[in-house]
């Protein structure tokens, strides 16, 4: 069925969470295996599947026609040669796409640094922030005609999509190799007093995969041991010294860093907890874009313009370790909640945007520019720093115009429109308070601008009442310390600094809204 025929059939709700036209779910293919495809439907994978079968078997035939002219049989791959992945640095690359661009370094804004004392330092005066005062309207097509409902907003969102997809993040691959669960460890322990079962898994491509590139996607799960049924999940898209030390032995010993949460209090509500990392599967550099899940796509080679950056790379193991969760019977995949901070918001916020109705509820921390913070509001971190070389790779190429030509205004998006693309989905987005940069003054999270997080979440608020749910409830950025957590939209801002902890309680009272251990009365 068609996006539009399935929209005519169901106007309120769309059914393409893609924007291309299916909708597919993992299907089991071994002992806790799924086969992910991010954008074709199952019976397009069986078709091709069943051509290459057909083309190797007339090769078969051709070859063993006339014994005499028989020739030694040509290997047929599946999925092309096996070709070594190109390697460039992260310099090198972002001048390769600077130069497809027909820019050079200079014609690039010299990016600001955090330190307020700093002659470079970027703008903490929020009088001076709202360079940009007129953001995109996600109620209004680009045809200028008002959206004015659920059906008006399903057509909206692909037009949101395809412009992130052009301008900012980049195009995800039509076609996603398979891939394999392994339980590489079961362990029952106490966590935070409470009997639970461990599993140490990876998700690896398959050996039918004819190529160097290897993919590992490493996920702790850990789940209630005397559950009375299946049971929602947390999962933490983590740094990877967070995974390092949680799997390093006992996970009761386990003390997340400052930029980690405790799992603790969620199995202690009867939930489970799951650590991904994310870096197991996409390097966090540029250097590593012709390896990880983007160079397996690309048969290692460097990226188009347009094609994928980091943060959809990781949305998309968000998406895989999703698909393992509705396999494993200990796990309710209804319920599974995303929490991410700092890069990892940003990554969390992605996710839900392109996958609205896959997960429950989510907390976005410090996710700042290039997160839920606006590209408009020109305060703390701003666009030329995400075009640095330590950061480009998180967005498509095209994005590095808007540090150098073109600007913040001229975008044809704003991140309240990613977080309009969540709707109705539940979030919780907070940081730490601007009264330090969160740097070179550890004590507030100005960087992430905690303003322009809420400016955001406010302009996405009427996307979120056309689709039945509630939004912030206010326009006026409250006080630090101060939780808005009445509607399905939430903020908070504490003192901690550039860290989720403090923030991390009142989202699990807020997730507890959405979130039902079984046999739990509901809220």
């Amino acid at each position: 069925m068609r996006a539009s025929e399935a929209q005519k059939s169901d106007p309120g709700k769309e059914t393409d969470r893609r924007g291309r036209g299916c909708e597919w779910k993992p299907q089991p293919i071994s002992l806790a295996r799924s086969c992910m495809n991010h954008s074709m439907s199952s019976r397009i994978l069986g078709a091709s599947l069943r051509f290459d079968l057909l083309m190797l078997v007339l090769a078969l035939y051709c070859c063993g026609a006339s014994a005499q002219d028989a020739k030694p049989l040509q290997r047929v791959s599946l999925v092309g040669e096996k070709q070594p992945p190109v390697h460039l640095t992260a310099e090198q690359d972002r001048l390769r796409l600077l130069g497809l661009l027909g820019l050079k370094e200079s014609d690039l804004r010299p990016a600001p640094v955090p330190d307020a004392k700093s002659p470079r330092s970027a703008n903490y005066d929020d009088a001076k922030a709202n360079v940009y005062p007129k953001l995109p309207d996600p109620l209004v097509f680009k045809d200028g005609l008002p959206v004015k409902t659920g059906w008006d907003w399903g057509k909206r969102r692909r037009e949101i999509w395809k412009d992130f997809d052009r301008e900012v993040l980049g195009r995800s691959p039509g076609s996603m190799p398979a891939l394999e669960w392994h339980v590489i460890s079961t362990v029952r322990e106490k966590y935070g007093g409470v009997d639970v079962i461990t599993k140490r898994l990876a998700g690896r491509v398959g050996p039918w995969m004819n190529t160097p590139i290897k993919l590992d996607i490493d996920l702790l799960l850990t789940v209630p041991a005397h559950a009375a049924g299946p049971v929602p999940v947390i999962m933490e898209l983590a740094f990877a010294k967070d995974f390092e030390l949680a799997t390093s032995g006992p996970l009761d010993s386990y003390v997340p860093t400052p930029w980690g949460v405790d799992g603790k209090l969620v199995v202690q509500r009867g939930w489970g907890f799951a650590i991904l990392n994310p870096v197991s599967y996409q390097k966090d550099d540029g250097s590593g874009l012709t390896e990880g899940i983007i160079g397996l796509a690309n048969q290692g080679q460097p990226r188009k313009l347009e094609d994928w950056g980091v943060l959809k790379a990781w949305a998309w193991g968000a998406e895989q370790a999703k698909g393992y969760f509705e396999l494993d019977k200990a796990v309710d995949a209804k319920q599974v909640g995303l929490v991410g901070h700092s890069r990892f918001g940003k990554a969390v916020l992605v996710t839900m945007a392109y996958d609205y109705r896959e997960f429950a509820v989510g907390y976005i921390s410090s996710s700042g520019e290039g997160g839920a913070k606006l590209y408009r509001h020109i305060y703390g971190e701003t666009i030329p720093n995400l075009a640095s070389p330590s950061l480009y790779h998180w967005f498509n190429g095209n994005f590095l115009r808007y540090a150098g030509p073109r600007n913040a205004g001229d975008l044809p998006v704003d991140n309240h429109e990613l977080i309009a693309l969540c709707a109705p989905t539940p979030l919780f987005i907070g940081g730490g308070a601007d009264t330090g940069d969160g740097y070179a003054n550890p004590s507030g999270d100005a960087w992430a601008d905690p303003r322009g997080m809420f400016l955001a979440e406010v302009a996405a608020g009427p996307v979120y009442r056309l689709m039945g749910a509630k939004d912030l409830g206010t326009a006026e950025f409250p006080a630090v310390g101060t939780a808005l957590m009445t509607g399905d939209l939430a903020f908070r801002q504490h003192d901690g600094g550039h860290t989720p902890q403090p923030n991390w309680p009142y989202f699990l009272e807020f997730a507890s809204r959405y979130l039902h251990a079984p046999g739990a009365p509901q809220r």
